[in-house]
């Protein structure tokens, strides 16, 4: 007769050792995942929204230096941007100013790798989820089913009711599987594209933080000329 119950808790319970450890294995890969989700999402959509609102103001700004000053106590990649090219402005004060400008955008380029890095964690697991998740399952499937085979021929039957509750069980791993492995791959690459978007608002904020700084050294040398004249 075939189990009253083949209910995947039922059939979880009856799995093989090696099985169970996959499902659970998946499950809480599935769990990472999720966590991962909701941490990303209040994390970008924060980050983001903080960066467009500087940038704005960076966009109405007239100088470096009062960059500087409303940011002064702010430490996101935005204000460490203009840090970072104030700092630059005033260790090259007594320089000539013909490489002010290239140092600066290395300084930008290291503030903005750094953000897009951080902002980033958490991305690797959700691909290497996306990418074993199913594998892992096939696993647990190919386990199960050479399992049935043993049962098969222990019973000296190919009975529907010795048959059916082992492949059942096997094929749970890979549903559990993909269970685990397709929110991964989807999550994944809306935030791929949301952290693209996020490094746009920084590559913007750091043009206009050039400008500021380019504006200033343009300012210093009129002002430079004016006294010689």
């Amino acid at each position: 007769m075939l189990p009253r119950d083949l209910t995947p808790w039922q059939m979880f319970m009856d799995a093989d050792i090696v099985v169970k450890v996959v499902m659970l294995g998946l499950a809480f890969a599935s769990l990472v995942t999720w966590t991962v989700w909701l941490a990303k999402s209040v994390e970008i959509r924060f980050e983001k929204r903080r960066a467009r609102k500087k940038n704005r103001w960076l966009e109405n700004a007239r100088s470096l230096d009062d960059a500087e000053l409303e940011f002064m106590k702010e430490k996101d990649p935005v204000a460490r941007l203009v840090r970072a090219a104030a700092r630059e402005m005033e260790v090259s004060r007594s320089l000539p100013k013909e490489g002010v400008k290239e140092r600066i955008i290395w300084q930008l380029e290291r503030v903005e790798a750094t953000a897009s890095r951080r902002i980033g964690n958490g991305m690797g697991i959700l691909a290497t989820i996306g990418a074993t998740a199913p594998f892992v399952g096939l696993f647990g499937t190919v386990w199960g089913i050479m399992n049935s085979f043993i049962g098969i021929s222990k019973a000296h039957t190919t009975s529907l009711a010795v048959v059916a509750p082992g492949i059942a069980e096997a094929l749970l791993g890979t549903a559990i599987g993909l269970v685990a492995a397709i929110p991964a791959v989807v999550i994944y690459n809306v935030f791929t594209r949301s952290i693209g978007g996020y490094r746009l608002i920084l590559g913007n904020a750091s043009a206009s933080v050039l400008r500021l700084a380019s504006r200033d050294l343009d300012r210093g040398g009129m002002r430079l000329r004016q006294a010689a004249e």
